[in-house]
């Protein structure tokens, strides 16, 4: 259930995370129960920049909001009018995820972060390497959900992780990502944001 948020939602990567409640009207196909969906991507130019607010959403969350057995009828439908809101996400009991990007190596750290609870949204996320005494080390945001530490310095693991959400919320993983990592890989954690 997830969509590409145009420029007002998407802001620019701050944005990928958020979840928003969407259901469609004016369409009787439209079943008028709201689905859940998280902003993963942008939603490229046209419709998406002449709207306030456009969501471009999967043909999974789009036929969701579908009466039984119409949809097929609501995705060829196109453009909808919809009704949206913001909420907070809820990952049902699963710990935030750690995607090491493949292009990571032992002075460069790449790391999607996914399934954050609550905002969804990331405004800051800082790393602990070992050996560091206490000492966090900003990460920047690269773009979306990707946020990137290049100190010009072999990096040393494992690494603990401080997410801060949209709203300010403080959340520190210990351990989130091991000694011995390796590109391309997941770690998942145990903890999240409560809901």
């Amino acid at each position: 259930m997830i969509a590409a948020g145009g420029p007002s939602l998407f802001k620019n990567g701050n944005g990928c995370g958020a979840c928003y409640q969407i259901k469609c009207t004016g369409n009787k196909a439209c079943s008028g129960w709201p689905v859940t969906v998280t902003i993963t991507d942008s939603c490229p130019g046209g419709v998406c920049l002449a709207q306030a607010a456009h969501f471009d959403m999967s043909g999974t969350a789009f036929g969701a909001m579908a009466n039984r057995g119409m949809a097929d009828r609501l995705r060829a439908a196109g453009t909808l009018k919809i009704q949206y809101k913001r909420v907070p996400c809820n990952y049902n009991g699963m710990g935030i995820a750690f995607k090491v990007d493949r292009g990571s190596n032992p002075f460069y750290l790449a790391v999607l972060i996914q399934y954050q609870n609550g905002d969804g949204d990331l405004a800051a996320v800082h790393i602990m390497q070992q050996g560091q005494g206490g000492a966090w080390t900003p990460m920047q945001h690269s773009w979306g959900a990707m946020w990137r530490a290049n100190t010009g310095k072999p990096l040393r693991a494992p690494f603990s992780a401080r997410l801060v959400s949209g709203s300010g919320k403080v959340l520190v993983v210990g351990n989130a990502i091991p000694a011995g990592w390796r590109a391309g890989m997941t770690y998942w954690s145990k903890l999240n944001y409560a809901t």
